[in-house]
Order: structure tokens, then sequence, then C-alpha cells
């Protein structure tokens, strides 16, 4: 297979650099431009970025030259952006119409009706959606959005639970890792011997975007499930990680043995099993009565995998349990670059 060109907007930031460390050496992508503020242009990627990853910078990246994110300047097939969501508002569609397929990380079009909101594990076909996306809006390109990236690690548990026996009620609380909030992020002083128990917008984020990727295809929408959310969003001092201590009202209560069995044995929808991203198990099952942690099992299916664990009965309503997913992989770069592998094996790209 040719590689296809790819570009990553705003290449420099925290979610930024995830990209540029997650692509190297991808078997279907190559890196053709990062692109970044004006401050950066003209730069080389090494000079502009202080690098915050504990990975080091590839070596492809460090000579590149930071151009303009503008389309006459950008050319690629698929472009990546991990802009702020003020700034994806105005430039993304400016690629789509260019004829990009812009797999975004932003959230300023996951509420638009035409917008596919994606987790290739929970809801492959709703990518479908680009399609009455292209004729609406006379583009040739398309705008695919991934989840917060609290959303996505309880989402990804809750659809193995909805299969099995209907969720109809959840109440969440998060405790959200520092890279969430980007770099330089939030002052020390503010989060050392803290927690911080208020994220903006975060928790209209987690009790809606659930809803649309749990819901039904419809060909020209997405009807929103129907299960009550609550959730309560916090700050803690952990670098990479979100935790989410989740209780459920099932449809059909059962036991914490079969839940169990049902989160383990949840699978993809085929067409997202064997993409290069694909996480393998999408679902890992810790028995430890202290598991899962963010610092133990982060990592686990290099970063794309969803660790449960603690499943145990709810005296209010059915089910709890406590969810991991790696903010940054999962839940930022490497769910767009997951989204952009499947557009390609579904031929929209």
């Amino acid at each position: 297979m040719k590689q296809i060109p790819v570009a990553i907007l705003g290449a420099t930031g925290s979610v930024g650099q995830r990209f540029v460390a997650l692509l190297e050496n991808h078997p279907w992508f190559k890196v053709v431009a990062l692109a970044a503020s004006d401050r950066s242009v003209g730069q080389t990627y090494s000079q502009a970025t202080r690098w915050v990853l504990d990975v080091p910078m590839p070596p492809y990246a460090r000579e590149m030259i930071i151009v303009p994110a503008k389309p006459e300047t950008v050319q690629a097939q698929i472009v990546f952006s991990a802009l702020h969501t003020e700034v994806a508002k105005e430039l993304e569609p400016q690629f789509a119409r260019a004829g990009a397929a812009v797999c975004s990380n932003a959230s300023a079009f996951r509420r638009e009706e035409d917008v596919p909101l994606l987790l290739p594990e929970v809801n492959a076909g709703h990518v479908h959606l680009v399609k009455h996306q292209r004729r609406r809006r006379g583009w040739s390109g398309c705008i695919v959005t991934n989840p917060n990236c609290t959303s996505t690690g309880l989402t990804i548990a809750l659809k193995a639970l909805d299969d099995e026996f209907g969720v109809k009620k959840v109440f969440a609380v998060s405790m959200q890792a520092l890279s969430g909030a980007g770099y330089p992020g939030v002052p020390s002083l503010d989060i050392l011997d803290n927690v911080i128990p208020f994220i903006g917008g975060e928790e209209e984020k987690v009790e809606w975007e659930p809803r649309k990727m749990l819901g039904t295809f419809r060909g020209d929408s997405i009807e929103l499930a129907g299960i009550q959310f609550s959730a309560h969003t916090n700050r803690v001092a952990v670098i990479d990680g979100h935790t989410v201590c989740a209780s459920v009202e099932l449809a059909h209560p059962t036991d914490p043995q079969t839940v169990e069995a049902a989160l383990r044995n949840f699978r993809a929808p085929e067409s997202a099993r064997e993409l290069p991203s694909s996480p393998q198990p999408v679902i890992e099952v810790r028995q430890e009565a202290d598991r899962p942690q963010p610092r133990l099992d982060r990592l686990s299916g290099k970063g794309m995998t969803t660790v449960v664990g603690r499943v145990r009965r709810d005296p209010i309503l059915d089910l709890k349990f406590v969810v991991l997913s790696h903010n940054t992989i999962r839940g930022a770069a490497g769910a767009s670059i997951y989204n952009a592998e499947l557009l390609v094996s579904e031929g929209l790209v």
C-alpha cells in the first residue's frame, strides 16, 4: 500500500506532539507537513517545540519546517487537527472544502448532526455519515471527530454493557490527568496538594457525547441513545490517564462475574478490528482490588486499550466499576489516527 500523505495542525502543542510520535513509522500514513501558529512558522519543528512527552522526538520531524495552517500550504489527503476549538471552527471547514479528510480532536463540530463522533470499537458504522455531510455541505473532503478524552474509555465500557444488558442510567465521577489541560496546563500551586472539582465544559461533554456514540445511525443523522447521565469531573495530580468511577443501572441486571465476562469478550465491529491502531484487546479487565491505576495501566495495548476493574454490585443502581483510559493516546491523538484508518478502510479517503 502506498503511504497516504498526512499533515498535523497544531503540531507543537501537547496533543500535536502525540500525533507526531504516534505517526512515526505508521504503515499507512506519511507526515508531509507540520503546521502551527504564526509565531512558529518558518522554524524547524525542534526549534519551535518544547517537547513534553516521555518518548524522544522522532527524527523525521526534527528538521521539518513549520508551515502556516492553511489549505494552500498544507498539501495532504488527511489532516489531523490538534487545534483549539475556536481556531478549529474557522480552519477545519476550509480544509474539508479543499478536499482533505479532517480527523479532529477538537470539540468544535462534535454536536453537528452531519459530523460523525467516532470510536471505531463502538460505532464504526457512523463513519458513513460523511457521505451525507459531503452532499449537504458540497465538500469533497470531510470532518470526523473523536470524543472528549473522558468520554472515551467510559463509552467503550458502556457499549459492551449496553449490547449485553441494556444501559438506562449512568452516574460518573472523573479524575482527570494534567495532560488533558494541555501545556503549560494547570499551575503547580493550584494542583499540588489539591483536587480541582471543576473543568469547564467537561461535565456537559461527558453527559452528552456518549449518547451520540451509542445512538442509532439513520443514514443522514444519529438518533441519541436514551440513556440518562450525571457526571462530576475533577482535575488531579496525575500526568497521563483519566480514571472514571461509574455506577450504572441496567435494563437487565446481572451479577458482576457475568459483566466481567461481557467486558472481556467485547470485540470491535469487524471493520475496525484489524486496523494498525486497533486496540488489542479492546477492554482489559483487572481482577486486583486496587486496579486499574494510571501509572500501572495507562499504556495497556500501547495506550489504546480501555482498562476496567473493581466490577461490583451497586447498592443504589445495579453495578459499579472503575475505567482507565490514556487520555492523550486513546482519548486524543491515537483516537484521530484510528478514525483516519477507518476512513481509509471504508473507501472514504
